[in-house]
């Protein structure tokens, strides 16, 4: 755990009381402060009060007469659409607002810290699509050249839940939107920002706001190196504002579409090789066809932000690539279920929206695809790049047809359920082709998560193989 330095003595107010809520009572209270919980559910405030957790409400500004700042776990939203009860009576009553992420980097830094060879650092990953994969390849490469590395934020651990790092230890980050526009303190030693597409429009007020949410990262804390994906305009405007000029080799630039040249210090990959270039020289490459756990063009993008991130670590590039080799990847993200018979099963439940979709259309030439859900705002219309590769669809939802509607010269089949999509797809499937659930859709219309879809789409397969 890490103890939230600077309330020792004080009333701390918690809103929300799941994994980060609770985690971050737990590290306030080690710290010497009194935390006051609330969550509107009732089973949640139960649980505070099994740990000794005082649980008031905070629907009144009167509430706060005597609390230091409030903590808002990321579901809760405190500006758009409209800002939650309890954030409107602390801001009436003029009480800071902060994450478990603000706590975090405000209380990492230990005393004992200037007595280390090597002080602990902390690499950060946001961005639209990726930073999951991105922030798990960090820490396994990391793992597998024998450096002390955690995995906390959106993925692991909750940040406070961490070990304290030792002598030269690693904290990979991944962070939301939601983490990132609210923490009052962001303070990478290394910071990555992946991609940017629309998604959480309505919490952030657009796409402005969105892209907003993410720059704070880079803009609050003032990173020693960071690493920025060139491939949309908002990561070029990013870089350029990070950037004193072409050379500046702080600012590492990466692109899975483009070939980066320049003075700068760059990543990028092009027809599956990976090759950096520092001061427009060569100075390593990797051939990422032979890596089965990262396939496809969203994995090489996922893997140059890798490599530029572990590379500002002082690894070499011949760690970073035996680091690549043993990734298997993450569950639910591009995830090899199986092959037999000619026939590859590939989950990648992760593809909520239509970006994420693409690259998974992408990655493999002949595909059965599984699709549909609960649509997102703007449509499928582009998803059109990668249905050249889509032998058939098969979709499932509680909106399967309007869903199949959009996908124009694909061949489709309404299926409504994973299991009728799975049989169907697996019955019609030949050597050399990939089924692929890939949903370009949220999973809420049938399953309580995208993990759980995943789960039941495996689950299928398997029993089906047997």
């Amino acid at each position: 755990m890490i103890p939230v330095s600077g309330f020792a003595g004080q009333r701390v107010a918690i809103l929300g009381l799941g994994r980060s809520g609770l985690s971050a009572a737990r590290a306030l209270r080690a710290g010497g402060a009194t935390p006051v919980c609330w969550d509107d559910n009732p089973d949640a405030r139960a649980r505070a009060e099994d740990e000794g957790f005082e649980v008031m409400p905070m629907t009144r500004a009167e509430h706060f007469a005597d609390i230091a700042t409030l903590i808002v776990s990321p579901g809760i939203p405190h500006l758009y659409p409209k800002p939650n009860s309890a954030v409107a009576a602390a801001l009436e009553a003029g009480i800071p607002v902060d994450n478990d992420i603000g706590l975090f980097f405000r209380s990492l830094g230990q005393n004992g810290w200037h007595q280390m060879d090597q002080p602990p650092k902390v690499v950060a990953v946001t961005g639209s699509n990726g930073k999951s994969t991105t922030s798990a390849l960090i820490h396994h490469v990391l793992q597998e050249a024998g450096k002390e590395a955690q995995l906390a934020g959106n993925i692991g651990r909750g940040v406070l839940d961490i070990d304290p790092p030792g002598d030269g230890g690693v904290v990979v980050l991944e962070l939301s939107s939601y983490q990132t526009e609210l923490a009052r303190a962001l303070t990478p030693d290394v910071a990555v920002f992946t991609n940017l597409s629309p998604d959480h429009l309505d919490r952030h007020g657009g796409l402005g706001g969105y892209f907003a949410a993410k720059r704070r990262l880079f803009a609050e804390g003032g990173p020693d190196r960071a690493v920025i994906g060139m491939d949309e305009d908002e990561g070029r405007f990013l870089a350029g504002q990070l950037s004193e000029g072409p050379g500046d080799d702080r600012v590492i630039r990466i692109s899975a579409e483009t070939k980066l040249t320049g003075p700068g210090w760059s990543v990028f990959a092009r027809k599956g090789f990976l090759s950096e270039y520092r001061k427009g020289r060569q100075a390593g490459s990797i051939d990422l066809r032979k890596i089965k756990g990262l396939p496809g063009r969203h994995n090489h993008q996922n893997a140059c932000a890798a490599y530029a991130a572990c590379r500002a670590l002082g690894l070499a590039p011949r760690v970073i690539e035996a680091g690549f080799h043993s990734f298997e990847g993450l569950p639910h993200r591009s995830q090899l279920v199986a092959e037999q018979g000619g026939v590859t099963y590939v989950n990648d439940s992760k593809a909520t929206n239509v970006d994420a979709a693409l690259m998974a259309l992408l990655a493999f030439p002949r595909i059965r695809w599984i699709c549909g859900g609960l649509e997102k705002e703007g449509g499928v219309a582009e998803l059109k790049p990668g249905l050249q590769h889509v032998v058939k669809a098969y979709v499932i939802g509680r909106e399967a047809a309007a869903f199949a509607v959009q996908l124009d010269g694909v061949e489709t089949e309404i299926c409504t359920t994973m299991e009728a999509a799975v049989a169907r797809a697996m019955a019609e499937a030949e050597a050399g082709e990939t089924v692929l659930l890939a949903p370009a859709a949220a999973s809420f219309d049938q399953y309580d998560n995208f993990e759980q879809r995943g789960e039941d789409f495996i689950a299928e397969v398997l029993t089906r193989l047997q």
